[in-house]
């Protein structure tokens, strides 16, 4: 019995992702431990924290991207400043959720704070057209004064 629950829900968590997951909240909601996708509902919830490291990660480059780019690039300030302030706040807001949520994950930003701000190097020199030796190698500016809300650079 518990293996044909099993191939059923494997077979349904492969061909309707949604109503897999309806069931799966009905039989934890109702107890129903020895029905459960075990197999896959490990990997899901496993896969959950994955989801908000590279949330944080991507929203962490996109700041760093926007902050260079405020910085950095001269010929497009007048037109986009505004602009880049805006996604500049909207990052750091997201950012600032994200670590009330799971503040666990702070000392994340500072695992991935050297990629993030290559990555956003990068992405900010394509974006620029300009070389990418323009932007500085090292970050400019620490975790806290990135995610201050107060600070430009």
């Amino acid at each position: 019995m518990f293996i044909e629950c099993t191939q059923a829900n494997k077979s349904l968590y492969d061909t309707d992702y949604h109503l897999w997951l309806v069931k799966t909240v009905k039989r934890l909601e109702n107890k129903e431990f020895d029905a459960l996708d075990l197999p896959n509902l490990v990997e899901e919830v496993s896969d959950l924290s994955r989801r908000e490291k590279r949330k944080l990660e991507s929203l962490l480059t996109r700041l760093f991207e926007h902050l260079l780019k405020l910085k950095y690039w001269e010929s497009e300030r007048s037109s986009n400043q505004g602009h880049w302030e805006a996604e500049i706040l909207n990052f750091r807001k997201q950012i600032s959720k994200e670590l009330k949520a799971s503040p666990s994950l702070k000392p994340y930003l500072l695992e991935i704070f050297e990629e993030c701000y290559q990555d956003g190097r990068e992405i900010a020199s394509k974006r620029s057209q300009m070389s990418l030796d323009i932007f500085p190698k090292l970050a400019i500016a620490n975790l806290d004064q990135v995610l201050d809300e107060n600070w430009l650079p």
